[in-house]
């Protein structure tokens, strides 16, 4: 599999920045042996798609709901009628922030599918949750309750994001993301068959320029879910140069 590297930008971005949303387009074009996308706030992806057709633009939530009265909210449809290709869906600041459980997640993922929408499930433990020896077991039960029934095709991606190490600079001990990638697979394998091992596992969790490359050669690590490093082409580029060793 060649190497999946998304930018999450989260909350930022306005007009603005559709410039170097365009630069970040045009410089992924010459890393051919990596896939690549970025997910952006809502209100950029019509105009993200207008202005660059080289990298897939993506949203970073949406409703598990087709339409109805969810005030605020985006559905599916709207991501895929607004242009995007891809969205995130259970990422850990949603997790906790809006109290979001694995069976909303897995519904949201079932929409985003039925909508026509790739998508990249999160996974992740808390500090205390690892200091407590939990690590693996949270993890797992995130996997079991997150994922759909049927996952064939390549449509879904999981990502290994350990909450404490998002946008802190730290990341696990390479040996513990081996583990946890591991681990993951092996859950994947074990529930789908060979179809588990075409499933790429993204590490998503303070992955820079400076660590990429060390990460990406873990076995099963096949991508990033990148955040602050994704919001500028000088800092993103490193970590696509670094996947792009690592392409057939």
């Amino acid at each position: 599999m060649r190497k999946l590297v998304v930018g999450n930008w989260k909350m930022n971005g306005v007009t603005s920045d559709l410039a170097e949303i365009a630069a970040i387009g045009d410089m992924a074009i010459n890393y051919s042996r990596v896939e690549s996308a970025l997910c952006l706030p809502a209100t950029l992806i019509s105009r993200a798609c207008d202005i660059t057709k080289s990298i897939p633009i993506g949203g970073q939530d949406c409703h598990l709901q087709q339409s109805g009265a969810h005030t605020g909210c985006v559905s599916a449809a709207m991501l895929a009628d607004a242009g995007a290709s891809l969205t995130i869906v259970g990422h850990s600041e949603r997790r906790a922030a809006q109290h979001e459980q694995d069976g909303d997640i897995l519904a949201k993922a079932e929409a985003a599918h039925n909508a026509g929408l790739k998508v990249i499930i999160c996974v992740g433990e808390t500090l205390a949750e690892r200091d407590a020896g939990n690590a693996l077991h949270v993890v797992l039960g995130q996997v079991a309750g997150s994922l759909p029934q049927d996952i064939s095709g390549d449509w879904l991606s999981v990502a290994y994001e350990p909450v404490w190490a998002i946008g802190t600079g730290r990341i696990p001990e390479m040996a513990d993301v081996k583990e946890m990638h591991s681990a993951i697979r092996s859950a994947l394998v074990d529930r789908y068959g060979a179809i588990g091992n075409g499933v790429r596992i993204l590490y998503g969790g303070s992955m820079n320029g400076d660590n990429a490359a060390e990460l990406l050669a873990i076995e099963n690590v096949d991508g990033g879910l990148i955040g602050g490093a994704s919001l500028s082409r000088a800092k993103f580029e490193p970590i696509l140069a670094a996947a792009e060793a690592f392409g057939e």
